[in-house]
């Protein structure tokens, strides 16, 4: 029994080797591109195609030599099979896939809902994705993950669009039987700046834009820069996740716009009332079957991988949760929505800002703050949000009765009813996860009372906002570039956010004479900016990590006597003082790089870390894409950019693996040679995918 038991386990070990994932046949791709990749002296890949799909097929060439092994986890999250990557918790994500269908969505509509151009698109990325495992089966993680195809593209942005505005808090308190969050609050500090200057306050008549987003340093949401080019006119640069078939954010020769997340109410929880057998439920006066469906979920578990089976249930409202307090339906904005790398696509082609509002009004993108700039001087935020047409008469924000129609909504609210603020007279403006009624001069913000309260739009606040509102209100004349980067790259924090009465509660606490008193007189000294220049910014920037993501989260703030007792426990223990330089405690590391940043969470200089690593703090998240946008009074576009690593973001041994560290620690910029005059001279490096590969301007091909 014991010899049988261990043979099973042997085989199954093997079975889901990454040794065994070597060794399979990924066959190349029998359609033809043509595409030429050029790599820059960062290693960003300006991409050129004859037609916007060849481009697209290069750019996943290009970021599979960059980042192969993310790409195959997003591409396994695509097909509901995370959980035999990364264990329990992609099992998780996997659970979710199965619950809310997302790809059945896609088999329906692929044809119907998306055009035949983004569908060529989409299936020449999958191509390129598909031509670098055939020619580096070594680098393969999972049996049977290629051939990718366009629907599985469509497929992940279609089930990662609501954990963007924060499905998954609802997903884990549904899960832990817990109330679901009255409010749309992320799980992580996914947060973001953008800035937007008109050129009425430019003192050379220069619009600009700040692209400014806050996210993990690694992992499926880690920004790459890219720039795609083709004969048909695609001409884009910026920011993009894996198995992203163009930049998401960034610009082209006309325009540009940031994203930041937005937090609008946009899940909807319903209680069933089950018959006994729990396999039908009261709707409308009758009982309808229940649907219910038996999954496996494959989870690894060191080198086996196991099945667990579960059951995912639905209703009309929407995917169904069982659990110790009932059956609770969801239903969430863009539910059954494909179309979102449509929506991307189209508005990377707008030439002008009517052009790129008519695409917005697809709102197949669900969520997320757009902050808009042009060569025509336009600037604009726009409350992107596919907000339900919800009936009068229910709490919104709890849990809905879900016996009655007449709580389901089956539309959206009209597009003239979400918040979009145009081309204030002040000049200027700027959103950083907040209430979209404070984004300009207070004489120029939008109303809030003049929208309906059925939408749910988000009144939160942050640090970051009010320190971006002082900061900019304060400048009485030109907001040039010197001016908007002091504002970008602020490390203060204002008393009127969180932290301000956080902080008067430690001053309160009562301690006898010792550390914990000393540290509490030097806390009632810091200068409130993390700037590195005061005793007590590694001290106060300690403190505000819990702090500040709760606040963000909407949480209770955790109790201050722990928290501060805490903090100074860890300075002592490594450093053996209360006062060390910022510096010295907070890090940026990769590589053989180990640089001392500035900034903190929820600073417009956004930089976030986990529990302590050793003696440092290290971070792992906040700004990491940063691009600065311009256009001159002719219309004229250039932009400048930094990442927080480097092009080749999983490949320790290239040397843009950790090239650009230095710069972004020290918060400065790279150029991004956008036209084709400015490149030439800064190529390093030019092949087709799979071909040889030509140096250039002196430069080398070796990654």
């Amino acid at each position: 029994m014991v010899a049988a038991l261990l043979l099973v386990a042997g085989g199954n070990a093997l079975l889901n080797s990454r040794w065994l994932a070597t060794w399979q046949t990924v066959e190349a791709p029998s359609a033809t591109y043509d595409v030429v990749i050029r790599r820059d002296e960062w290693g960003v890949p300006h991409v050129l195609g004859e037609t916007d799909a060849d481009a697209a097929f290069g750019l996943a060439y290009a970021h599979a030599e960059d980042d192969f092994e993310t790409l195959q986890e997003v591409i396994a999250s695509a097909r509901g099979r995370l959980g035999e990557l990364t264990g329990a918790e992609g099992a998780a994500q996997d659970y979710a896939w199965h619950l809310f269908d997302a790809r059945s969505d896609v088999d329906a509509g692929y044809e119907s809902a998306l055009s035949p151009d983004t569908r060529a698109l989409i299936e020449a990325y999958a191509d390129g994705l598909n031509l670098y495992a055939s020619e580096h089966p070594e680098e393969l993680r999972l049996r049977g993950l290629f051939p990718v195809t366009g629907r599985d593209i469509a497929t992940g942005f279609a089930f990662t669009s609501p954990f963007f505005y924060g499905i998954d808090r609802t997903l884990g308190a549904l899960a832990n039987s817990e109330d679901p969050p009255r409010n749309g609050e992320p799980e992580t500090e996914r947060g973001s700046n953008a800035f937007a200057v008109s050129p009425a306050r430019d003192p050379d008549g220069v619009t600009k834009l700040i692209v400014n987003s806050h996210q993990p340093f690694e992992g499926p949401v880690a920004w790459y820069e890219a720039h795609v080019t083709s004969a048909e006119g695609l001409d884009m640069i910026g920011g993009l996740f894996p198995i992203s078939p163009l930049p998401l954010l960034g610009h082209n020769r006309h325009l540009g716009w940031a994203n930041t997340v937005n937090r609008p109410d946009l899940v909807d929880v319903y209680r069933l009332e089950l018959d006994e057998d729990g396999d039908r439920y009261r709707y409308d006066g009758e009982w309808l079957p229940l649907e219910s469906r038996r999954i496996w979920l494959h989870v690894r578990t060191g080198p086996l991988v196991l099945p667990v089976p579960r059951t995912v249930y639905r209703s009309v409202h929407g995917p169904v949760m069982i659990n110790d307090n009932g059956a609770f339906a969801i239903r969430y904005a863009g539910i059954g929505e494909i179309r979102q790398v449509e929506q991307y696509y189209r508005l990377t082609r707008a030439e002008n800002f009517e052009e790129w509002q008519a695409v917005m009004r697809m709102q197949a993108i669900p969520a997320t703050n757009f902050v808009y700039a042009d060569g025509e001087g336009h600037i604009a935020h726009l409350y992107n949000a596919r907000f339900p047409d919800r009936a009068e008469g229910y709490d919104w924000r709890g849990v809905l009765p879900g016996d009655t129609s007449a709580a389901v909504w089956t539309a959206n609210a009209p597009f003239e009813g979400i918040p979009f603020l145009i081309d204030p007279p002040s000049g200027y403006i700027f959103n950083a996860n907040n209430t979209p009624c404070i984004a300009t001069a207070p004489a120029d913000n939008l109303d809030c009372e003049s929208f309906s309260p059925l939408l749910g739009i988000e009144t939160n606040t942050t640090n970051r906002m009010y320190r971006a509102d002082e900061l900019l209100a304060a400048i009485e004349g030109p907001i040039g570039w010197p001016e908007l980067r002091r504002v970008k790259y602020d490390r203060g924090y204002s008393r009127q956010s969180a932290a301000g009465p956080y902080f008067r509660r430690i001053a309160a606490l009562n301690f006898p004479e010792g550390a914990l008193s000393d540290a509490q007189q030097l806390l009632a000294g810091w200068d409130w900016s993390l700037d590195g220049e005061g005793d007590a910014d590694a001290l106060a920037a300690a403190i505000l990590r819990s702090v500040m993501l709760a606040a963000y989260r909407g949480d209770p703030l955790p109790e201050p006597r722990g928290v501060f007792t805490n903090a100074v426990a860890f300075l002592q223990d490594n450093y053996g003082r209360i006062d060390p330089s910022l510096g010295e405690v907070l890090r940026l590391r990769r590589g053989d790089a180990d640089l001392p940043l500035t900034g903190g969470p929820d600073a417009l200089r956004a930089i976030y870390w986990p529990a302590p690593e050793g003696d440092a703090l290290v971070a792992t998240a906040g700004d990491s894409y940063i691009m600065e946008i311009s256009w001159d009074g002719e219309g004229q576009v250039s932009s400048r950019s930094i990442h927080q690593f480097g092009a080749a973001s999983t490949r320790p041994n290239s040397r843009h693996y950790a090239d650009q560290a230095p710069l972004f620690a020290a918060m400065r910029m790279k150029p991004t040679w956008f036209t084709a005059d400015e490149l030439e001279a800064h190529i390093v490096c030019r092949y087709r995918p799979g071909g040889e590969r030509q140096a250039a301007n002196g430069g080398s091909c070796e990654r």
